[in-house]
């Protein structure tokens, strides 16, 4: 049957057997996606990481409360005693959308459930809006081949799963979706639908913006594509126009969000998109004032006086600080030779910079194919299909701006897979329609094998890399619980320690209680445990986040003191081990500390207080000195006691530190309910206390004795 023959007719719309097959394949994409995003729930029914705990908090008083209230909402229960204006430092479109889509599809279900499936559920909607963007680009092979790419990508996998209600799915959603619209609105030939088009684009821009500040590396590809657009396109009394309005679109849809006014508008980011509109409107004025011999020499001698003109504008920018400048993250990514003193920022996982071994892991093969892409387009060979110059353009700026970005922080690498999709679905795309042109002087039997074994050479290619190899895959990637199931650490185990400890501290402490824990904790005892914490995951206030560090690091007298002076009611540690049986004696247990707990994290609350490791830290960076276990409030709070050193690989066993060395405890509870120490112990996890062997994990809430009588 011919791919075009009819097979329904509603009015003046035909559905054809190809819609058949962009319907199927668009299905699939979105049915891998969502399966594979939804691989986490093996272990269990919860948000994922940190920040979504606040984004479901702030969804639910927004629900409860309505539009108005949750505008004019101070979050008491974070960053006592200052609290946190909501939606001036938070993403406000993602607890919009959520509380919208909850209004019209939740059906009164329970809100928890739905934000654990939001980002699941616009994860893999994307892989819709990703075709939508590609086929407009190059066409609709090449935009299905991006709608599969993007349902098997790890990086936007590892960030976009079931419980991962934060700000990447609906930004990237948002973003990608506003592209399109763009790039269809500058494309159509129906001018009716260009404004509405142009006018959205907009307006998700901006609401991709609020969903996730990250998506300001959108703004440099487009940027540069408005600079390049006088010089690629003849249809310049359409462009004058059409332009400004997305624009002008973006200008009144930012006004809505007092964080993206102050952080974008006026920034450097609004900057970087209103001055090439600008441009674009004055060089398009001067070239069509110029006689068609120099209309391009005009334009670019424009282009570069203008270029020199903005460059010395910044500089001055830099000592004076016309613009305001966004925070050491976002320049990082402009400038990844940025270096930072900044521990906090530092100590970020997602903030660590990527190698070419993760590149390697996360794009495998479609690097390749990427790479065909940019050949085959700068290559303007007339055997591959047709592509405009501003789609190319487009294109490659996406491309080399979304790797370039990618350099910086491996959550960026998202990015890098958005344009490395986009590349690669262009060369496959390209590579097919030139092997297989009409123009192919091949007889039908050499046709069809040449066809065969190109298809099952590409699947075999795609395939293989992220289905079968170790140690990242799409089926491994998933495959891990719950943050708040194993606390963070490194062991793959899921216990409900974290959440009966929450349950514990919600019933059994003062509803007014002040809670110093680490910043990593701080989101889940707000939501979770309803109560005030002195710093959380927002880490707005660095000097609180530096001071319960030297809180940890401090003698014991000097850290109550501090917690006093901060008005603290209680403090909460977490604890992440290995249980050992040496020598098969099964009566003392024995403990190896080094999980991803704040045992592990101890060398960032040093760097981050200001205190030299080597006090604190033996040569190997982990194990604790005599110092660390003795003198410090941190110390004295983890309920084991060093025994000594074991080398496992000669058995030898040693009282004191050497290298090569490993440290074991056994548990000791120093600050017990019954003495009248600084620091009480009123709550240990459930697993602390389990007799049997392998992953240890403790949560230890301790109340602060506001009867303590310091000795000095």
């Amino acid at each position: 049957m011919n791919s075009d023959s009819t097979l329904i007719s509603v009015g003046q719309f035909d559905l054809k057997l190809n819609h058949l097959l962009v319907i199927g394949i668009l299905s699939l994409s979105f049915s891998i996606s969502f399966l594979v995003r939804a691989q986490p729930a093996e272990w269990g029914w919860e948000l994922h990481e940190f920040d979504p705990f606040f984004n479901y908090r702030a969804t639910e008083y927004l629900v409860n409360n309505g539009v108005d209230a949750y505008f004019e909402w101070n979050d008491e229960l974070s960053w006592y005693p200052w609290g946190r204006d909501v939606s001036e430092s938070s993403q406000v479109a993602l607890h919009l959308t959520a509380a919208v889509t909850y209004w019209m599809f939740g059906g009164g279900g329970n809100l928890y459930d739905f934000t654990i499936l939001f980002p699941a559920i616009f994860g893999s909607l994307t892989t819709i809006v990703i075709f939508a963007l590609v086929r407009v680009i190059g066409g609709t092979t090449a935009g299905l081949l991006s709608a599969l790419l993007f349902s098997v990508s790890i990086p936007m996998l590892t960030r976009g799963a079931i419980g991962w209600f934060k700000s990447e799915p609906l930004g990237l959603f948002f973003a990608i979706l506003s592209m399109y619209l763009l790039l269809s609105g500058i494309n159509s030939k129906n001018q009716k639908i260009v404004i509405p088009k142009l006018v959205f684009s907009g307006f998700f821009i901006i609401m991709s913006l609020s969903a996730w500040g990250g998506n300001q590396f959108f703004i440099i590809p487009l940027a540069i594509f408005f600079l390049t657009l006088p010089f690629l396109r003849k249809d310049h009394k359409f462009l004058i126009w059409a332009i400004p309005i997305f624009s002008l679109s973006t200008i009144i849809t930012s006004l809505g969000f007092e964080r993206i006014t102050s952080n974008f508008l006026i920034g450097l980011g609004g900057f970087a998109l209103f001055v090439p509109t600008i441009f674009l409107v004055l060089c398009i004025i001067i070239q069509n004032k110029s006689n068609d011999k120099h209309k391009m020499r005009n334009g670019l001698i424009f282009l570069a006086s203008f270029l020199i003109i903005i460059s010395a504008f910044l500089l001055i920018n830099t000592s004076e600080e016309f613009i305001p400048l966004p925070s050491h993250r976002y320049l990082n990514a402009i400038n990844p030779f940025l270096t930072t003193d900044n521990a906090l920022t530092d100590s970020v996982s997602e903030h660590a910079t990527p190698t070419i071994h993760h590149s390697f892991l996360f794009h495998s093969v479609i690097m390749v194919f990427a790479g065909i892409g940019i050949w085959l387009m700068l290559s303007n060979s007339k055997n591959h299909f047709v592509i405009r110059n501003d789609m190319k353009s487009f294109s490659l700026l996406v491309g080399i701006t979304g790797v370039y970005a990618a350099s910086t922080f491996l959550r960026l690498e998202v990015f890098a897979s958005v344009s490395v999709i986009i590349l690669a679905s262009l060369g496959i795309s390209f590579l097919s329609k030139s092997l297989f042109s009409n123009k192919m002087k091949f007889s039908n039997l050499k046709n069809l094998v040449l066809t065969l074994s190109f298809g099952i050479g590409l699947i075999t290619l795609l395939v293989i890399p992220i289905t079968f190899v170790a140690p990242l895959n799409v089926f491994q990637v998933g495959d891990n619980p719950f943050t708040i199931l194993n606390g963070g650490t490194t062991f793959g185990l899921a216990n409900n320690d974290w959440n009966d400890s929450l349950e514990w501290i919600k019933n059994n402490t003062p509803e007014n209680s002040v809670v110093a824990a680490w910043w990593d904790y701080g989101y889940w005892i707000q939501t979770k445990a309803e109560r005030t914490t002195l710093a959380d995951n927002s880490t707005l206030i660095d000097h609180v986040i530096e001071k319960i560090a030297k809180v940890f690091l401090s003698t014991p007298e000097q850290g109550w003191k501090t917690l006093q002076e901060m008005e603290a009611d209680y403090i909460v540690i977490f604890i992440a081990g290995q249980r050992l049986n040496l020598d098969g004696n099964e009566n003392q247990p024995v403990y190896i500390l080094s999980g991803g707990g704040d045992e592990s994290k101890k060398q960032w609350f040093m760097s981050i207080a200001g205190e030299p490791l080597e006090k604190y830290l033996q040569s190997d960076g982990i194990s604790g000195t005599d110092h660390f276990w003795n003198n410090t409030t941190l110390g004295k709070m983890i309920p084991f006691e060093l025994l000594g050193y074991v080398n496992f690989e000669t058995n030898q066993q040693s009282l004191s530190y050497q290298p090569g060395f490993t440290a074991i405890y056994e548990k000791n509870i120093k600050f017990s309910m019954d003495d009248n120490g600084p620091l009480k112990l009123v709550y240990s996890s459930p697993s602390y206390d389990t007799p049997r062997g392998g992953a240890l994990t403790g949560i230890f809430v301790y109340e602060i004795n506001k009867d303590y009588i310091p000795t000095n």
